[in-house]
């Protein structure tokens, strides 16, 4: 007895039904029809229509002809089979495939389309090998869907088997199994063979010239990919919306984003081609991860003026671009759209992160919260949003309560989850669970590849003072980016530890790292505090001479406080006048502080008069000037500050402590 082939059966509640409505069949089936006796060749060609236009419902009436009349025929057969699956019946197609005399190549090539089609790759490759022990030969039409099935596992090694059944096949010449062995070894990264294989081809189809394309770009190639690009239209080929977007989208992934707006601009001035949605989303993403969020949200506006219906994961993006630039409106306004054009539970799997962190940074806890309760309390990225959420609200109790209630629900954490939840530790009372985590980290898993959880031990040791724990946590870890060197170097500097610091710095240039602004605020915050003010002014100066960076506010800011704890009030004061850019409250803040330690009125005066224009609500700016000219006894222009202060109807608040007892 011939060997047969064992598979899935699908319940009705899986089954794939059509994406589109197919077209009415032109052909009517009535009584009259089903009583006379029709011949093969009619059957076949009714079969052929059910086929083309989905007609389910006909073609199973086809099929009872076939019963009824007792048709047979293999050829009969396959195009039945052939319109179940067109249909995506799958249960009665595979029952019928089962039940045939005899199975050829179309009938095995349907059944391998429908799991194809329907991403169940492994099974694609199963039936292919099941198609080959029963003896039956593939065609161009086979490979093609056996080999993209390689590409989407990734499986270069059935790959290979693959091709070199080409060969046997003599197959190599077919465009549609050279444009699909191009597909696979590009995905698989090899490039090198997709493009001998590119090479070799004797004829090339625009799908052909886009898979190369694509495989330059999708692993990082730029370049190459550019290449094929020029090479592409220097014979005359333009390319469809395929080739522009892969374009577009590589330049996007390096934020590159003035080259993705020039392709983008070039795809928009076409008369054939208009930019679609993954367009917009592609030159959206590259801005922001190019840092350009305005920019970013300034194209998400004109692809809605374009009328472009944009998806889950492109109001995701635009979230988090409002996130960065604190554009709360904005972030609320497309938190409404999404729900207004989308499922909610879809929109919120996609984009409730980024809304949980926007409503975090403004403190509206209720807002975080609503979204929180629509996300999959299974899927961990939830917890982490919404713990991130409360930590930057100042909530870390209600943080660490959150991440027990995932533990007691058994949602396993991450790394993530672990260095979410470490800053909301950097308190005394709470420092005894940053150490349960701290053991509960060394005793995990893949321990030394999570760098992100190390780095915020360091932070997490540093803000309760256990400087000494932070060095430990620091010296154990196997591998250290430049956040582990740069929170070091803020822990030593946060402390008084100057000299420690810079000593870390020359450590971490000589490993080979390049320090950026985060590492020089870092250090020259460590020279102010522990009054270095000739290796501050040297660091300063390094920052443009020998590392090219610009100083930013953070880093004048820094020189500001250095001069103005060493009692240099008339230095700062030039330095500031000297700044190439505007000074911020940063600045007149740390200056107003200095003046009030060394009691300058002077100065004093002209920082807080700056600081009452920038931050006209802060009534702590008031009081430090009022506290000025009381230490003088300047008693009339301290009432005058308090006046001032209280027309603005503020009021400093009071000061409050908290205390551990009992575990409360």
């Amino acid at each position: 007895m011939r060997k047969r082939s064992t598979f899935r059966v699908f319940t009705a509640s899986e089954k794939t039904k059509p994406t589109s409505n197919p077209p009415k069949p032109d052909y009517p089936l009535n009584q009259t029809s089903l009583s006379a006796r029709p011949t093969l060749a009619h059957l076949t060609h009714l079969l052929q229509k059910c086929s083309n236009c989905r007609a389910l419902q006909q073609g199973k009436q086809i099929h009872q002809l076939t019963i009824v009349h007792g048709f047979c025929d293999s050829y009969l057969c396959t195009k039945l089979v052939h319109v179940y699956v067109r249909c995506s019946e799958i249960v009665p197609a595979l029952q019928l495939f089962d039940q045939m005399p005899q199975r050829n190549v179309f009938a095995w090539t349907s059944i391998i389309e429908f799991y194809s089609q329907n991403f169940m790759y492994r099974e694609c490759l199963q039936l292919y090998y099941q198609m080959i022990e029963e003896g039956v030969e593939p065609d161009g039409y086979v490979f093609p869907k056996v080999l993209r099935a390689c590409a989407h596992l990734r499986d270069l090694n059935e790959g290979v088997r693959l091709h070199n059944r080409v060969k046997e096949c003599d197959l190599r010449d077919n465009l549609q199994v050279a444009n699909a062995l191009i597909e696979m070894y590009a995905k698989c990264g090899e490039l090198s063979v997709a493009r001998q294989v590119f090479d070799e081809m004797g004829e090339r189809d625009l799908i052909s010239w886009n898979s190369m394309l694509a495989g330059y770009v999708n692993n990082g190639q730029l370049d190459l990919g550019l290449e094929v690009f020029n090479d592409m239209r220097s014979k005359g080929l333009d390319g469809d919306l395929v080739t522009w977007n892969t374009m577009i989208a590589g330049y996007s992934k390096v934020a590159l984003c003035e080259e993705a707006l020039k392709m983008f601009n070039c795809l928009r001035t076409s008369l054939e081609l208009k930019p679609n949605h993954i367009s917009w989303t592609s030159l959206i993403l590259g801005f922001s991860r190019g840092g350009r969020y305005r920019e970013g949200l300034m194209h998400f506006r004109e692809m809605m003026g374009a009328s472009v219906v944009p998806d889950a994961d492109i109001l995701s993006c635009v979230l988090s671009c409002c996130r960065h630039i604190g554009a709360l409106g904005s972030g609320q306004e497309i938190h409404a759209y999404g729900l207004k054009r989308i499922d909610a539970f879809k929109f919120y799997d996609s984009a409730g992160g980024a809304l949980m962190t926007i409503y975090g940074m403004y403190g509206m806890v209720e807002d975080a919260w609503h979204v929180f309760e629509f996300m999959d309390k299974g899927d961990v990225v939830s917890w982490n949003a919404m713990i991130m959420g409360l930590v930057h609200c100042g909530q870390a109790g209600s943080a660490l309560r959150l991440f027990a209630d995932m533990q007691l629900q058994r949602v396993q954490h991450d790394h993530v989850t672990i260095a979410t939840v470490l800053p909301a530790c950097s308190s005394l009372s709470a420092l005894k669970l940053g150490k349960q985590i701290h053991t509960h980290v060394l005793k995990s898993p893949n321990v030394d590849s999570a760098t992100i959880v190390w780095n915020a031990l360091i932070d997490m040791y540093a803000r309760n003072g256990q400087v000494r724990d932070s060095y430990t946590v620091f010296e154990n870890m196997s591998e250290r980016d430049i956040v582990s060197w740069n929170a070091m170097i803020g822990a030593y500097g946060m402390h008084g530890h100057g000299q420690c610091a810079l000593d870390l710095f020359n450590q971490m240039k000589g490993s080979g790292l390049k320090p950026n602004h985060t590492t020089f605020t870092s250090i020259l915050a460590a020279c102010s505090h522990s009054g270095l003010m000739d290796d501050g002014w040297r660091y300063f100066h390094s920052m443009v001479h020998h590392h090219g960076l610009i100083p930013m506010m953070e880093q004048y800011s820094c020189m500001v406080d250095m001069l103005g704890r060493a009692g240099r009030l008339e230095e700062a004061m030039s330095f500031i006048d000297a700044m190439p850019f505007e000074p911020d409250a940063s600045i007149w803040g740390a200056m107003l502080a200095a003046c009030r330690v060394h009691q300058n009125v002077h100065f004093g005066r002209i920082a807080a008069e700056r600081l009452f224009v920038l931050e006209p609500e802060n009534p702590g700016n008031y009081i430090t000037l009022s506290n000025i000219y009381v230490r003088v006894g300047r008693w009339d222009d301290a009432a005058s500050v308090r006046r001032r202060m209280e027309s603005r109807a503020l009021m400093k608040p009071s000061g409050c402590s908290w205390i551990e007892a009992e575990g409360h």
